[in-house]
């Protein structure tokens, strides 16, 4: 069954990175359906209300919206999307029928929307606080004699050290092989006064070597939504504490994916979503990076390499500054 309702988007125009044209005009009215109980709108409707030229790439199969400054690209039966080349995960997939491409309400809020409008912080960036995953009991993924926890550490040391040089008060959860419960890390940042939370750790495809390879960064999954990797289970799926920070938390993986993709050349898996303890019980902006694959026989060479790491350390930095400058914008 079909209805009217009124889809609220204040859309700006951005003066750099992403942005679509500003409108004046009250927020329009587009007729919505539902698949799977969730409420969705037509693509070519939401985008032609908001400035975008749409057009097919495959007919029936992806679909482009794209503007002066933005290019979405959508396809069908996929939670995968893309936002100006860097690869997002959606709640819900987008839906093909009789000829229109449908994307889920809850998607354009919470996913589209921050990333065409970041948000505003109303006080400056000058704290952060880098959380290198693992330590003590806790190795992490092992490859033969290295384990995991080691090259966290070594990342965020660095990580740190290049924050401090850019201006930032920087500090680390932990500064040696210890073990801290997950979530105590987010909450040692609250103590200090953190603006910012990053976990770092690294990834895996298992015991065996395998060909998966390249970098994800994760934001808290939104209340009621199903999380990247756990299908349709909704376990946990309440509201979080880390989710008052929802288009702060997207908005800002988003740029550290970007950074990451853009100067590292890595696979790009995407900007996922999941409900990490780190994640869930932060009360400011958060992230975790997976910042490669250890599993993989080429990239944990790069993983190994101290030059590797200080130049993933820049990227982040570059993303964390990309970050700052948006949602610090007059």
């Amino acid at each position: 069954m079909k209805s009217v309702g009124i889809l609220r988007l204040a859309l700006v125009c951005l003066t750099g990175g992403l942005g679509i044209a500003a409108s004046s005009a009250a927020p329009t009215k587009l007729e919505h359906t539902e698949f799977g109980h969730k409420r969705y709108v037509r693509l070519g409707d939401w985008g032609r209300a908001n400035g975008f030229d749409i057009r097919w790439l495959k007919r029936d199969e992806s679909v482009q919206l794209s503007n002066r400054t933005a290019r979405l690209v959508f396809s069908k039966d996929s939670r995968e999307a893309e936002v100006n080349g860097i690869n997002i995960w959606l709640s819900y997939p987008i839906v093909v029928e009789s000829g229109a491409g449908f994307i889920a309400e809850a998607d354009i809020e919470t996913a589209i929307r921050p990333l065409l409008t970041p948000p505003r912080n109303r006080t400056s960036i000058k704290t952060i606080v880098i959380d290198p995953g693992h330590g003590g009991k806790d190795p992490g993924f092992e490859d033969g004699g290295r384990q995991e926890k080691k090259y966290t550490l070594l990342l965020a040391q660095e990580l740190c050290e290049q924050l401090k040089r850019a201006g930032f008060k920087a500090s680390l959860t932990r500064t040696t092989d210890t073990f801290i419960d997950k979530p105590l890390r987010p909450d040692l940042a609250r103590r200090r006064g953190a603006d910012l939370f990053v976990s770092l750790h690294w990834n895996s495809a298992g015991s065996v070597r395998s060909d998966v390879k390249g970098v994800e960064t994760y934001c808290l999954t939104p209340a009621g939504a199903p999380s990247t990797n756990a299908g349709n289970d909704l376990t946990g799926a309440e509201l979080k504490p880390g989710n008052r920070n929802n288009d702060k938390n997207m908005f800002l993986a988003y740029e550290l994916q970007r950074a990451l993709v853009k100067s590292l050349g890595m696979e790009d898996r995407g900007l996922r979503r999941a409900r990490f303890a780190v994640l869930s019980v932060a009360e400011i902006p958060a992230v975790l990076i997976e910042g490669g694959f250890m599993s993989h026989p080429t990239e944990s060479r790069r993983i190994y390499d101290p030059v590797f790491r200080q130049k993933m350390a820049k990227t982040i930095v570059d993303g964390l500054l990309a970050y700052q400058k948006q949602v610090e914008r007059q």
